[in-house]
């Protein structure tokens, strides 16, 4: 079994003079509209999961829906109202300020919206600069920033000021300065939400390629959940403060838990989404002679399952049936979930 990396237990980020007393008065059971009549925001309300080592967990919603501040309260950027949060079992509410400072230099990366680079300095300056701020030489805190320069595909600007790069190259500075700490778990808040949509395609592509190469535990805010479904292990939904679903992509587009997770999913093209193994049915019987892979996106097979007249095999990595497609499921798949996904 995969060991925990955060781990939250009943958090609460609630705005207000009086955010404390009201949380405690209402014994955990926060509704948002009385909290707000009492001049208190509701930020995060009740939120209880956990991510395991390298996982990424995609975090969602619409503006206002309170995946920024789930962030913040798990880096402590923000405290959290109530409610518990361990980092590799550490209790980080425990924390004095020195041993948060030394969590967040030694295990934590952040990426936001925002690049904040450093203007007067140069991309590998830009890069080294935490390091130097933990000690390291100048040398060594260079020769790792031109290492972080190469592994983003930044060779040849180097030298470049942050004004003399695109956007896109922008990001990728701030992305190897993260890494450039080597952290355990990487929180990236829209970190390519300022992009057009080239670059963003680009960098969601780099970001899997270092994800593959690193296996970092990765918390990922995003509102567009077509990056949600390209990055994810699992998704989080969120509304009004409360996690809607947290569940693999293929569960929250085939099984919205609520009415606002339907609605976020229904038009979402599912052949794209969605793996063989996700919609194959058990039967190993009366198969045609086609053999598709269960790990398949359906997008890729579906003109080919369309041609059979029979059920087509369903295999494994080692070539071992285990189970079966129709071509009608294909078709009420892509076709007839689109408004209705039950």
């Amino acid at each position: 079994m995969a060991e925990t990396v955060i781990k939250c237990e009943n958090v609460y980020k609630i705005f207000g003079s009086n955010a404390k007393k009201m949380l405690q008065e209402s014994n955990g059971d926060v509704d948002a509209k009385t909290f707000q009549k009492n001049g208190c925001i509701v930020g995060v309300n009740n939120a209880s999961f956990e991510v395991s080592k390298g996982e990424m967990l995609v975090v969602m919603g619409l503006s206002g829906s309170g995946k920024s501040t789930l962030l913040r309260c798990i880096s402590r950027l923000t405290d959290a109202t109530g409610g518990k949060i361990f980092i590799e079992g550490q209790d980080l509410l425990q924390l004095n300020n020195k041993e948060l400072i030394e969590l967040r230099r030694n295990k934590m990366g952040m990426v936001f919206q925002s690049f904040a680079l450093l203007p007067h300095k140069t991309v590998v300056e830009n890069i080294a600069f935490p390091l130097q701020i933990k000690g390291i030489k100048t040398e060594d805190s260079i020769s790792k920033a031109m290492d972080m320069v190469k592994l983003v595909g930044l060779d040849g600007r180097e030298n470049y000021f942050p004004r003399e790069l695109s956007g896109g190259q922008q990001q990728r500075v701030g992305i190897a300065r993260s890494l450039a700490v080597e952290p355990d778990i990487w929180f990236l808040d829209e970190p390519f939400s300022a992009l057009d949509p080239l670059i963003r395609k680009e960098m969601q592509d780099e970001f899997l390629r270092l994800q593959e190469k690193l296996q970092k535990t990765i918390m990922f805010i995003t509102h567009d959940f077509d990056e949600a479904l390209k990055l994810a292990d699992r998704i989080a939904i969120m509304k009004d403060g409360i996690i809607e679903q947290l569940d693999s992509p293929a569960n929250i587009v085939l099984n919205p838990a609520t009415e606002y997770v339907r609605k976020f999913t229904e038009e979402v093209p599912r052949e794209k989404v969605l793996l063989i193994e996700d919609v194959m049915d058990a039967s190993k019987n009366d198969l045609g002679d086609l053999k598709v892979l269960k790990d398949e996106i359906i997008e890729n097979v579906a003109e080919k399952i369309l041609t059979q007249e029979k059920a087509v095999a369903v295999i494994d990595s080692k070539n071992e049936i285990v189970g079966s497609i129709n071509p009608t499921k294909i078709i009420n798949t892509v076709f007839g979930g689109r408004k209705n996904n039950n």
